[in-house]
């Protein structure tokens, strides 16, 4: 079945860096669009990065433009988020989604576990 299980998120300072990992399996992610997800206390989740299929265009949330790259290893099935000069206002919830298209059942979304990430001095 399709499982994402996001990893790499920790504690750093405003500034820092941090590379988030989501390991896909039970398909094959390099056919999906990717993206990342981030949900603050007291928020909605939010969409933060998109790579799609194939042309390997990506696209990013206004708040995270220049700072966030995210890219895939379709050999390792796997999608990362680099995030650098990470702000105060980045700390949240990172979870990795896809959405596929499921006969009798339209689009489904899928969801990882997430993973914290904290920017604090």
């Amino acid at each position: 079945q399709v499982q994402l299980v996001e990893s790499g998120g920790g504690l750093v300072q405003p500034g820092g860096s941090l590379r988030l990992s989501c390991a896909a399996s039970g398909f094959d992610s390099g056919t999906y669009p990717m993206t990342w997800y981030r949900q603050a206390p007291g928020k909605e989740r939010e969409p933060v990065a998109t790579i799609f299929s194939n042309t390997e265009t990506t696209s990013y949330a206004v708040s995270v433009k220049g700072r966030f790259t995210i890219s895939r290893d379709n050999a390792k099935n796997t999608v990362f988020l680099q995030m650098r000069g990470l702000k105060l206002e980045d700390t949240a919830v990172y979870y990795c989604n896809t959405r596929i298209f499921r006969v009798g059942s339209g689009y489904v979304n899928y969801w990882g576990q997430g993973t914290q990430v904290t920017v604090s001095s």
